[in-house]
Order: structure tokens, then C-alpha cells, then sequence
């Protein structure tokens, strides 16, 4: 049965996504704060961009569709079962993205919800005892009831926008700012970097496969090194969601 939802024109599910279902915080760090975050876990951003994170003692966030582990998709070679062992030793944060990848606006709020804790259960069986403490939404903007599901299991779901967070923010969908859009204008880059640290914000990067030849959604390693040096000379604390969340919201979210 088609949803009502689904018929809207997408400057109306837009605005529905931004302004409802909302839970409300307020960004309270004493200094801003950056996170680097990888949708779909290709290999690539484990294997180049978790290393080039790693040169400057950085770690990131990862979302991962644990549906799709092993396989090849539209940003490239999903990570498998093995590179856990390597993504435990660099120390990064695994967040969710729902186990079978499902547009979060074309996709009913209970199928999503289904989908999260599918997730979540193969989390258990391939880590026992880690938790995803935050969500990326998958594909587009996420329906309002989708978003008011998710407080019970998540401190925070992000979003894209391509700007910071500052203020008082929507901590059901949280903005990025997605590093391929730049269309490898560093000056733009530099210049939400900048607009970040004025306002002690918390800026959340966000990105594909990286690699070489990169799919539409990703980026090349180089322009990635560049994203990340201009990060660490803004003076930002560089940290993975679930910790720069504890700075930015010192008060607990759930």
C-alpha cells in the first residue's frame, strides 16, 4: 500500500523531515568540534580513509548496513566479517544504517524500525556486547514517524544539509556535510571549517567509498588528506559521533 508520505513533492518532504518529529538539544561545547563519518562501510573508507585518519591519530564513525557485509554495491566493496579485526584495532565507532540499506522516506517507519533492530541483532552476533549509539539515515531524508521511532534505540541520527551544527539542533536528524558535494572545492570546505570554529560548533563530515576513482558518492584519498590537515589546523577537537555527542550535549541524551 502506498503512503500519502510518498506522494508529497520533495520540497514538502524536505521541509517535513526538518521541522517534524524533532528532539530537540542545544550544542554546549567549549571548543568546536569536527567527526568524520563513512556511510556503507565500503573497504575503501576503512583501508584509506581510516589510515589517513589515522596519521594524525583521528578515528571515525562508521555506518554500516550489516545486510550488505561482503558484498559489492553502488559505492564499491562492502567490508566484510574479516576487516572487524582491523577496525577494532584502528578504534573507530560503528554506527547504524539500517540492516538492508531502505530509503528512509520511501521506506514505512515500522519496515525501517524492523530493519534497525535486524541490525542491531547481527551487531551482537558479529561483536558481542558493542551497541550502535547513533544512525545515519540511508539514501534520503527520513519520514517524520521514522524519526520519532528511532529516540528508543539511538543518542542521535544524522542526516546530510551540508552545513554544521550549532545551537539548538534536531538530535533526530542531525546535519553533514557531505565531502563529495564540494565538487573538490577546498575553499568551501575551509570556509564551513572556519564558520564551525566561530561558533564553537560541531561540524560532521561525511562520505563514501575513498579511493583513486571514486563512485559519485565518495571521494579521491587526496582530497580526503587535504579535509582532514585543514580540520586538525583548525585547533577542533576531532572525535567519532558517539564522543564529540558527550561534548557538544554534556547533559545524557537518553
Amino acid at each position: 500500500m502506498t503512503s500519502l508520505w510518498t506522494k508529497l513533492p520533495p520540497w514538502s518532504q524536505r521541509r517535513a523531515a526538518r521541522w517534524l518529529g524533532r528532539r530537540t538539544g542545544r550544542i554546549q561545547a567549549s571548543s568546536p568540534l569536527i567527526s568524520f563519518t563513512f556511510d556503507d562501510f565500503p573497504r575503501s573508507a576503512l583501508f584509506q580513509g581510516g589510515s589517513i585518519l589515522g596519521e594524525h591519530g583521528f578515528t571515525g564513525t562508521y555506518y554500516a548496513s550489516l545486510g550488505l557485509l561482503g558484498r559489492t554495491g553502488r559505492t564499491g566493496e562492502i567490508f566484510s566479517a574479516k576487516d572487524l579485526v582491523e577496525f577494532v584495532r584502528q578504534g573507530h565507532e560503528l554506527g547504524c544504517h539500517t540492516f538492508d540499506h531502505l530509503d528512509s522516506w520511501e521506506t514505512a517507519p515500522a519496515e525501517f524500525e524492523a530493519s534497525v533492530l535486524r541490525n542491531r541483532k547481527k551487531l551482537a552476533e558479529l561483536l558481542p556486547g558493542a551497541r550502535f549509539s547513533s544512525l545515519s539515515y540511508p539514501l534520503s531524508w527520513p519520514r517524520p514517524q521514522t524519526k520519532g521511532r528511532m529516540v528508543k534505540y539511538f543518542e542521535c541520527a544524522r542526516g546530510g544539509g551540508q552545513t554544521f551544527n550549532a545551537g539548538t539542533v534536531d538530535l533526530n536528524y542531525m546535519q553533514a556535510f557531505f565531502i563529495e558535494q564540494c565538487n573538490g572545492d577546498l575553499n568551501q570546505i575551509k570556509q564551513t571549517i572556519e564558520a564551525n570554529t566561530r561558533t564553537n560548533g560541531w561540524l560532521i563530515f561525511a562520505t563514501h567509498d575513498v579511493c583513486a576513482s571514486p563512485t559519485r558518492f565518495g571521494c579521491t584519498p587526496e582530497l580526503f588528506r587535504r579535509v582532514v590537515e585543514c580540520a586538525a589546523a583548525s585547533g577542533a577537537a576531532i572525535l567519532p559521533v558517539r564522543e564529540a555527542l558527550r561534548r557538544a550535549l554534556p547533559t545524557p541524551v537518553l
